[in-house]
C-alpha cells in the first residue's frame, strides 16, 4: 500500500503531510508502483500501467476492486497536480458506491479521500473513521485522520492519533507525528530536534521519508523563525527530487515572504503546472516588475474562470491570494477567508484572513483566527507580526468608541 502525496490544496502541505508506518513508504509512492503521468497536462506521459487501470474501469465499472484502484491512481494525480478533474473522476469511479455503507475498509478509505478532497471535511472524518474501525491496522489511514484533525483544530483527537500510531506502529512513527502537533502548537525547537533525530533513524532511510523529513523540517525551522535554515533544508532536498511539487511550492511561498523574487524568477523555468505554483511565480514577477507578470496573470484568472465554469465552487487558497495579495481585493478576499475558515483551519489560511482583515480595517472580523491562535498556541513570524497590528488595529476602534 503505497502513502498518498497531502499539498496544501486542501491543506498545504499540511501542511501536514503524513506518513505510514515503518513497514510502508512514506509520503510519495514507492518508485516500483508510479502509475501515474509526469504532469496532468502531459498525456502523452501517462505509462501503460495507468492505461492499464483505466481501460480496466471503463470495462468493468461495476467491479468495486477495480473502481477502487483506479479511483486511488486519479486521485494521486489530483494531489500531485493540483486539479479538482481528478478528484472528480475519482468520485465518478466511486458513484455506484456513494452511499453504501456496507463497504471493505479501503472502500471506505478511498471514498472518505475524495470527499475532503471535495472539502466534506465531516463526510470525509466519517468514512475515514468506518475505515479504521474495520481495520486499525493500516497505517495510512491513521495518518490521513491525524491530518484531517489538525485541518479541524481538534487537538485532542490529534493527540489521541499520535498515541494509537505509538501504540500500534512504534515510537518513530509517533515521533513524527508528534513533530508535526508540536511546531502546530508552538513548540517548534521540539519537533526540530524530533525531526533531526529521525533523519538517522533506519525506518527514514527511503528516498520518500528522506523527502518528507525535509519537508517537515524545513517548515519547523520556518515556524521557528529560522528561515534560512527552512531554506537550505529545501533547496537541498529539490536537488535530490527536483519535480517534487511540495517542495518547490515551499520554497517559493518563503522566497517570496522573505523578498528573495530572483529565486522564485529562476525556479519558474516554464509554466506551472498548479495554481499555487502559478500564484507565487505572479507574485514575483510583480515584485521585479516584470512584464512577464501581466501574461502570466491572464493565465490564472483563465484557470479561475474555467473552473467557475465547471462549477468548482471550492475556495482554494490560490484564489485567497489572488484577491488579497495580487488584485488588491481585499474585500472579495476576506469573503472567501470567513467561508474557507468554516471548513479548514491553517496556518496559510489564518496569514491570509488577517491580512485581508487588516488592508480593510476590520479586525473585528478576524477575531476567528485570534481564537484559533490562542487555542492552539501557533506563531510563525509572519503571524504574530500580523496578531500584533490585528490588535493595535482593535485597541484603536474600541478607544475610538
Amino acid at each position: 500500500m503505497t502513502q498518498f502525496l497531502k499539498v496544501g490544496f486542501a491543506f498545504l502541505f499540511l501542511g501536514t503531510i503524513c506518513l505510514p508506518a515503518q513497514s510502508q513508504v512514506r509520503f510519495l509512492p514507492e518508485e516500483s508502483s508510479i502509475v501515474l503521468s509526469a504532469s496532468v497536462h502531459d498525456k502523452s506521459a501517462q505509462n501503460s500501467t495507468f492505461s492499464e487501470l483505466t481501460r480496466a474501469w471503463r470495462s468493468q465499472p461495476q467491479n468495486l476492486n477495480v473502481a477502487l484502484s483506479y479511483a486511488r491512481a486519479v486521485f494521486q494525480i489530483g494531489l500531485a497536480e493540483g486539479d479538482l478533474r481528478w478528484f472528480g473522476a475519482a468520485k465518478a469511479a466511486l458513484l455506484p458506491w456513494w452511499k453504501n455503507e456496507d463497504l471493505p475498509a479501503d472502500a471506505f478509505f478511498m471514498r472518505g479521500l475524495v470527499k475532503q478532497g471535495f472539502h466534506d471535511f465531516t463526510g470525509g472524518l466519517s468514512d475515514i473513521n468506518k475505515a479504521i474501525d474495520l481495520n486499525p491496522n493500516k497505517a495510512e489511514f491513521w495518518s490521513w485522520r491525524f491530518a484531517m484533525h489538525l485541518l479541524k483544530t481538534d487537538l485532542v483527537a490529534a493527540l489521541q492519533d499520535c498515541e494509537s500510531i505509538d501504540r500500534l506502529f512504534g515510537q518513530d512513527e509517533s515521533r513524527a507525528y508528534r513533530a508535526i502537533l508540536r511546531y502546530r502548537t508552538g513548540d517548534p525547537k521540539t519537533a526540530i530536534d524530533l525531526l533531526r533525530t529521525l533523519v538517522s533513524s533506519p525506518n527514514f532511510q527511503s528516498p520518500s521519508s528522506k523527502e518528507w523529513l525535509a519537508l517537515h523540517l524545513g517548515e519547523a525551522y520556518r515556524v521557528s523563525g529560522q528561515p534560512d535554515l527552512a531554506i537550505s533544508t529545501w533547496k537541498k532536498q529539490l536537488k535530490i527530487t527536483p519535480k517534487s511539487h511540495v517542495i518547490q511550492l515551499s520554497l517559493a511561498e518563503l522566497w517570496v515572504q522573505e523578498g528573495q523574487y530572483l529565486q522564485v524568477k529562476q525556479m519558474s523555468g516554464s509554466v506551472a503546472s498548479t495554481d499555487a505554483l502559478l500564484m507565487q511565480y505572479i507574485l514575483a514577477y510583480k515584485a521585479l516588475k516584470d512584464p512577464v507578470e501581466k501574461n502570466l496573470a491572464s493565465l490564472l484568472e483563465s484557470r479561475l474562470k474555467s473552473q467557475s465554469l465547471r462549477q468548482e465552487a471550492l475556495i482554494e487558497r490560490p484564489q485567497m491570494i489572488y484577491f488579497i495579495d495580487y488584485a488588491n481585493d481585499p474585500a472579495a478576499g476576506l469573503r472567501l477567508s470567513i467561508e474557507n475558515w468554516k471548513i479548514q483551519q491553517e496556518p496559510r489560511d489564518a496569514v491570509l484572513f488577517l491580512k485581508a482583515a487588516l488592508a480593510l480595517n476590520q479586525p473585528q472580523a478576524a477575531q476567528a483566527v485570534l481564537t484559533w491562535i490562542e487555542k492552539t498556541n501557533y506563531s510563525d513570524p509572519q503571524i504574530r507580526e500580523l496578531q500584533t497590528r490585528l490588535k493595535t488595529q482593535l485597541q484603536s476602534a474600541q478607544s475610538a468608541k
